[in-house]
């Protein structure tokens, strides 16, 4: 097998791209990094129903994206259990703050693709500590601008779902 010569600055410009591709994979939601941290002490987690406080309220995904997240939180964290009382060790508190529209591509004069974000706003109670923490998430979901709403709705829910519960579940427990 014949070897390609490769020069210093060659070595570090490939390191750089496979920098660049890792994160862009990471940030496209095709691969996720999760480096769970939980304190040992933290042994029952209480996650409220997500409520929806958004200008544009979709039925669905404030009862299906709670689901989803508690699902996500009980795969990845085997060392707490989660609970429905509320004297639990961490308590996450959750709302939809965001669902808005807005044209994200134009063509010939005419809206191509609209952009569906969705935000969400939660508070970590851990009640070992007596401490309280916010986070802020929000994602952006790209369709066609000839569909309606409530089209696009339904072919995005199962991305929304996926996405906005692992980006909820990193933001919270992963520290990286």
């Amino acid at each position: 097998m014949n070897h390609l010569p490769v020069k210093n600055g060659q070595k570090i410009t490939i390191v750089g791209i496979l920098l660049v591709f890792c994160t862009m994979l990471s940030s496209c939601g095709i691969y996720t990094f999760r480096d769970v941290s939980i304190p040992d002490t933290i042994k029952t987690i209480k996650i409220n129903y997500i409520e929806n406080r958004a200008s544009i309220i979709n039925p669905q995904l404030s009862p299906k994206l709670t689901d989803q997240f508690k699902q996500t939180v009980q795969s990845y964290i085997r060392k707490a259990t989660l609970v429905n009382t509320d004297n639990a060790d961490y308590i996450i508190n959750s709302y939809i703050s965001n669902y808005s529209v807005s044209t994200s591509g134009i063509g010939t004069s005419q809206a191509t693709t609209n952009r569906l974000t969705v935000g969400v706003t939660m508070t970590l109670n851990n009640t070992v500590k007596g401490e309280s923490h916010d986070y802020s998430i929000s994602r952006d979901f790209d369709f066609s601008a000839s569909l309606t709403l409530t089209q696009a709705e339904n072919q995005l829910l199962p991305d929304i779902l996926k996405n906005l519960s692992d980006e909820m579940f990193n933001r919270i427990f992963s520290s990286w």
